[in-house]
């Protein structure tokens, strides 16, 4: 005769009531006897067509590892605790709440453009987690997955008024700043509201634009414009917008732009005149994103640590517009050509765009302690990066960057 036992078993459970979410452990209780065969899970998961009802019910409801990790929503989500983030613009624009972090700031203690690129990327990627469009992919919505599509940056361009900040201590450097701008250090880092949105570009392309400003004095401190496309993941050949694509995406489109520009100029091509070239330059494993290609930010390192230190030292960057040719992988070898403009002036419209809806930043003056106009000049450089090889160059990207002088004279490097 079999011996009868009972044994308790607890679940996690969550679940929603007049729009919170709680948390709790549901407790079932299992009768059974020795006799009893019971099935471990790997054996419910593999079950297959001639399996019991309670194996084929568990198939059914199992959610894997990955999709409770991952959490994807499947419907639009107008609040975000755990990342800070809302729905904005009539519910179709997204705002996050970032603090700045201490590994995101470089030598002045302000963070480097490298992160704001990050944070762009970051809150892109929040903002379609919360429209209930994000499948598994990078960015990519379900009707994407579908057509084996994914996201492509094509052109960027970003106009950064001022740098945030991470705390800093009673210096002259900080006092300057905290009097321009009224954004106090403290013990951390500050707080900044990103704002990104969507729009149409052309036929087949999509466009986002961003605003950081100051949470706590609501300063614009940079905003950015890009435009998108999508490439066959599998042929990695530009493709059209379906259009069970366009109907997903195209209720989210706003009609508003962070920068507005007349039609962009091209950047000139560099050759191997340029003044400064930098031939040493190979892909890592940890460079690649999840598209299997090397990340648009690290393009930026790579074109920014070409320019020389000297110049570095002395002055920040104000502006950068990046035209993207074609992708770069892990097993490309990859060249940077600078070119400096020779008369440091602003000469043509790229460079006139980039200073276009910008705040100029005031500075102290000499005397009674008014306040006046920083000088407008600026510097330009011309950037290419390309890929090497035997019988001719492929290019990556086309870029120009815009740079003021900085306010301190904090040596750049130690």
């Amino acid at each position: 005769m079999a011996a009868a036992f009972s044994c308790p078993v607890f679940f996690p459970s969550t679940f929603s009531y007049n729009g919170n979410r709680y948390h709790g452990r549901i407790k079932i209780k299992i009768n059974a006897t020795s006799s009893t065969k019971v099935k471990t899970l790997n054996e419910i998961a593999g079950a297959g067509k001639g399996s019991s009802s309670l194996a084929t019910s568990t198939e059914i409801n199992h959610l894997s590892q990955e999709q409770i990790r991952q959490r994807i929503p499947t419907k639009k989500q107008l609040v975000d605790p755990y990342r800070q983030g809302l729905i904005i613009e009539r519910g179709v624009g997204y705002r996050q709440t970032v603090v700045v972090r201490s590994y995101e700031v470089g030598p002045y203690k302000t963070a480097t453009l490298e992160s704001l690129l990050n944070l762009f990327q970051e809150t892109a990627l929040n903002h379609v987690w919360m429209s209930g469009l994000l499948s598994n992919g990078f960015g990519a919505t379900h009707g994407m997955v579908r057509n084996n599509l994914i996201w492509v940056v094509s052109r960027m361009q970003v106009q950064v008024d001022h740098y945030p900040i991470w705390p800093l201590a009673y210096t002259p450097q900080s006092t300057v700043y905290t009097y321009m701008t009224g954004v106090a250090a403290d013990c951390r880092g500050e707080v900044l509201e990103i704002d990104t949105w969507v729009g149409a570009s052309g036929k087949n392309g999509m466009r986002r634009d961003w605003l950081i400003r100051s949470q706590a004095t609501g300063i614009t401190y940079a905003r950015a414009t890009s435009t998108w496309v999508m490439m066959n993941e599998k042929t990695r050949r530009l493709s059209k917008m379906p259009e069970e694509v366009r109907d997903e995406i195209s209720p989210w489109f706003i009609d508003k732009r962070a920068i507005n520009e007349d039609v962009p100029e091209k950047i000139v091509k560099l050759d191997d005149n340029a003044r400064y070239v930098n031939s040493d330059l190979k892909p890592k494993r940890s460079d690649l994103d999840m598209n299997h290609h090397v990340n648009n930010v690290k393009y930026v390192r790579w074109m920014l640590e070409t320019i020389p230190d000297k110049f570095l030292e002395s002055h920040q960057l104000s502006g950068i517009v990046l035209e993207y040719r074609r992708e770069c992988g892990s097993s490309d070898r990859v060249q940077s050509l600078c070119q400096p403009d020779e008369d440091e002036t602003l000469t043509n419209g790229v460079e006139q765009s980039l200073l276009k809806n910008m705040v100029l930043t005031p500075r102290i003056m000499e005397g009674n302690g008014y306040l006046g106009p920083l000088d407008v000049k600026s510097y330009g450089y011309t950037h290419l990066l390309q890929i090497k090889g035997d019988s001719k160059n492929e290019e990556i990207v086309r870029g120009r960057t815009r740079w003021r002088k900085t306010l301190s004279t904090l040596p750049y490097s130690s």
